[in-house]
């Protein structure tokens, strides 16, 4: 027993160890990001350049010019522009570069950031794992293991938009800030010492309903970002439009952003995607509460706000296929789901009392 018990103590220390570590290799990311961004600040002609690539390509999927035989010659005719139902009204912006502005070294260590990041996600995730072994269940007992936890997740869905292609850079930075704040507060405010769970959590719902809630929570995280981003790109094109001129700083950050467009269409996809996923997560522990507690909805405050939660992501979906309420009204709708589930987390586990709080903090 003394021999399990030490062994269990080294585990723990060895994955405190492995999360310092990967916030030290976070901060390095951090500040490649930052570098992307300051070199990416200083390449206008880049830019420029960008943009008028995305018009050449524009002109390309128009097609060919149409000709037309004109008294024994032809004539050059630009063959109209379709506008279909879904784009009526909708800006001709195209997405900007990226961070690193089309400067090379701008890009180098936009490519040194995301290799530091994988290896920054390695090391965290080998924290989580030790932890698991260190109290030999799944890590996230309380709110310390779901917060390393639910970083790692994050990090793997932001990763994993990488891998397949999609255009997600611009996240790296304001992803990795958060991370590491995330982090300091776990290892900080948030820490809890190794030990098992309550004789009510010991069950194979636990795998199955605090899984899928992390990884909806790192993909609402995701979502919510591309919004706030949305709100800003939307608020600097809106300027332009109308004859202002933003400031320096906002219009070398916000032009090398992907288009409103593109960003609201971003943020849809991901809430969109994960949505049925997050039903899922509440019918779950329904069934989880019904076997633990022998009632299926007892409206704990968690239980509630994960309700609320999920009336907020339905209204957001709903006003994305209402005509009035699409673009800015949805999107703050969005924001307000979001902020519900992060009460739902902080403010509930810490400033509620109610049966979730067995777990402690």
């Amino acid at each position: 027993m003394t021999l399990a018990v030490a062994t269990n103590e080294h585990l723990a220390s060895i994955s405190n160890t492995l999360i310092y570590s990967s916030m030290a290799v976070y901060t390095l990311a951090f500040f490649a990001y930052i570098a992307e961004w300051l070199f990416g600040s200083r390449s206008k002609v880049g830019r420029t350049a960008a943009a008028l690539t995305a018009g050449e390509e524009e002109r390309k999927a128009a097609g060919p010019a149409v000709t037309a035989r004109k008294a024994g010659g032809t004539a050059v005719l630009e063959r109209p522009k379709v506008v279909v139902r879904s784009q009526s009204g909708a800006r001709d912006v195209p997405d900007g570069p990226g961070a690193h502005g089309g400067d090379e070294q701008g890009d180098l260590y936009g490519r040194i950031a995301i290799s530091l990041t994988v290896l920054a996600f390695l090391v965290e995730l080998s924290g989580v794992v030790a932890r698991a072994a260190s109290v030999q269940r799944a890590p996230w007992g309380n709110m310390y293991e779901f917060n390393i936890t639910f970083s790692t997740v994050a990090v793997a869905v932001y990763l994993g938009l990488l891998a397949l292609r999609k255009n997600v850079r611009w996240l790296g930075l304001f992803l990795v800030t958060t991370v590491l704040l995330d982090l300091g507060l776990a290892v900080t405010v948030l820490y809890t010492a190794s030990d098992q769970l309550v004789p009510a959590l010991h069950s194979y719902w636990l795998y199955i309903h605090v899984s899928t809630a992390i990884f909806c929570g790192a993909v609402f995280y995701v979502g919510a970002v591309a919004t706030i981003l949305y709100l800003f790109k939307d608020s600097y094109e809106n300027k332009l439009q109308t004859g202002g001129k933003p400031g320096a700083f906002a219009t070398s950050v916000l032009e090398r952003l992907p288009a409103s467009a593109s960003l609201d269409k971003f943020a849809y996809r991901v809430n969109a995607a994960v949505f049925p996923l997050w039903t899922f997560t509440i019918i779950a522990g329904a069934i989880w509460a019904g076997d633990a507690w022998g009632r299926y909805w007892n409206w704990d405050p968690k239980e509630t706000w994960s309700f609320i939660t999920w009336i907020g992501y339905a209204c957001y979906l709903h006003a994305r296929a209402t005509a009035g309420w699409k673009g800015r009204k949805a999107a703050y709708l969005a924001m307000l789901a979001f902020a519900c589930w992060l009460f739902n987390y902080y403010g509930v586990n810490i400033f509620v009392t109610g049966k979730h709080s067995y777990a402690g903090v």
